[in-house]
């Protein structure tokens, strides 16, 4: 076990520093939603929508303590950070509020729009060969050249301490606004991968609203997660697949692990065809242009993958929206 978890308290920190960048996603009633399940008048579903982030996804929220904590022992090294796309947009974007070179490695297989959105708050990108990094290794290989041969400072996308708790400010973003109405949160949906945006809402969501059930949601070709609740121990996936491009990490992080065996009680892998489902029944009757990624655990609620009953509200992440608009186009009109 890592030498030191993220807490509550570093969640408290992170939220002082998240303040000076950002003001809150938005936390969006689903009225359609609502009546989608048939719940009773006094239950309520809501969105909280991480693409209205300035990087179009909740990663921002992690790179910025990141970049915050380390600021002085990166001095004038360059950051290097290996992402989906996502990340890489964060910490770029990081980089740019604090005044230090980025360097990011991407998969050659990233949507346009995550290497457009990177390249624009001026990151250095290069690329690696997705489809044999299994065997390879080469993306944790590059990295590790990257650092020593530059002296760059390695940020992880989801298995940090500083990560996990800048992510863990938007739940406690979601916690407290919904405490300020006098609501509870019976059920709390949201993305694992490597899980940094799980571990860090989880601390937040089981502080304040300690009832609530927390439930993990990934596709169903890269289901590590779901496979290591029931193992007990985290387990690794040679060859993710998915169109979740944001959710093909091998395995959780060490450090997140801990968060997410303590409070996560369950675990959900969805298909691809029923994540293009919700993409386009999100864009049909909210107006959203979600990647899959974000898309994936307002499935899970649409196709009645789990339990809902109780007494409480529903919350639901859509973690980013940065997908092209051709293969977007595709997936939402598949099921047409």
């Amino acid at each position: 076990m890592p030498d030191r978890i993220a807490t509550m308290q570093n969640v408290h920190e992170a939220e002082a520093i998240i303040n000076e960048h950002l003001s809150p996603a938005p936390l969006i009633r689903s009225y359609r939603l609502e009546r989608e399940l048939k719940l009773p008048s006094d239950r309520r579903v809501w969105f909280k929508d991480y693409g209205w982030t300035p990087v179009g996804s909740f990663k921002l929220l992690g790179a910025l303590n990141w970049m915050a904590h380390h600021a002085e022992e990166v001095s004038d090294r360059p950051v290097v950070a290996h992402s989906s796309g996502n990340f890489a947009s964060g910490i770029s974007f990081a980089g740019m509020r604090y005044g230090k070179r980025v360097i990011v490695l991407m998969p050659d297989t990233a949507p346009q729009v995550k290497f457009e959105l990177t390249r624009s708050f001026g990151a250095e990108i290069r690329t690696y060969n997705a489809a044999r990094d299994h065997e390879t290794g080469e993306r944790d290989r590059i990295a590790k050249e990257i650092a020593e041969g530059e002296r760059a400072v390695q940020a992880s996308p989801y298995n940090d301490l500083h990560v996990i708790a800048g992510n863990g400010v938007g739940g406690l973003q979601i916690g407290r606004d919904l405490r300020q109405m006098g609501r509870n949160i019976s059920h709390f949906l949201c993305q694992v991968s490597g899980g940094g945006i799980m571990a860090g809402h989880a601390l937040a969501i089981a502080d304040l609203h300690p009832t609530a059930q927390i439930i993990g949601v990934e596709p169903a070709g890269a289901d590590d997660f779901c496979q290591s609740l029931r193992a007990g121990q985290r387990v690794r996936i040679e060859r993710p697949k998915s169109i979740c491009d944001g959710l093909l990490s091998y395995d959780v992080g060490e450090h997140n692990w801990p968060i997410l065996q303590r409070y996560v009680s369950k675990a959900v892998a969805v298909p691809d065809n029923t994540t293009r489902e919700a993409m386009r029944w999100l864009y049909e009757h909210h107006g959203l242009r979600t990647e899959p990624s974000g898309a994936i655990a307002t499935a899970a609620v649409l196709n009645g993958l789990t339990d809902l009953s109780g007494t409480g509200d529903i919350v639901i992440t859509i973690s980013g929206r940065n997908v092209d608009e051709p293969k977007f186009q595709e997936w939402i009109g598949a099921g047409t």
